[in-house]
């Protein structure tokens, strides 16, 4: 499947965009599943598949079809997707409340940690700072949180190993709680 995807992932660099459409629904359910990791609370008015709708429209809606080159790839853009689509949710529901401090919060190694708005703004706020001072753990938080994917899942995708995966997991961590005080 993944051959398949790659080469759709050509045709659509090339212009095709039936073939992004069709790797969309190839990776829908693993979409879906992300999704629902990144909304366990249930407390939000987006819905997995209103995020992953909403990701879909941002990778394709615009007209231009995005270069993606790889499976990776293609996971890293929806997961930063769905990462604007859920940060800007949380600044929409900050803004109807006006405010409220940032705080710190612990990024745990569980997937799915339910974070208030202000957590979530505060966090990414700190993963941008992350991103100009060190990219590759930046994707790494983006592909392990926001798109849900274990250390089993990361090891193709970075070219790392699970232990360097681990290690790259808690600094990045400790980094973006230095960043968020």
């Amino acid at each position: 499947m993944t051959g398949d995807i790659t080469l759709l992932l050509d045709k659509a660099g090339d212009g095709d965009q039936e073939s992004l459409s069709q790797v969309y629904a190839m990776l829908y359910a693993e979409l879906r599943r992300t999704a629902r990791g990144l909304l366990r609370d249930g407390q939000s008015t987006l819905t997995p598949t209103v995020l992953v709708n909403e990701a879909y429209l941002r990778l394709c809606g615009g007209g231009a079809t995005p270069s993606l080159e790889s499976r990776k790839h293609f996971f890293a853009t929806a997961a930063q997707a769905m990462r604007w689509i859920v940060v800007d949710h949380a600044r929409r529901v900050l803004a109807e409340r006006h405010g409220g401090g940032l705080v710190r919060i612990e990024l745990d190694h569980e997937l799915a940690q339910e974070l208030r708005p202000d957590e979530l703004v505060a966090l990414d706020a700190a993963l941008e700072q992350l991103g100009r001072v060190d990219p590759a753990r930046k994707e790494l938080v983006e592909l392990r949180y926001f798109a849900g994917l274990d250390y089993a899942e990361l090891v193709p995708l970075l070219g790392r190993s699970e232990r360097t995966l681990k290690r790259e997991w808690a600094t990045a961590r400790a980094a973006l709680q230095m960043l968020m005080e």
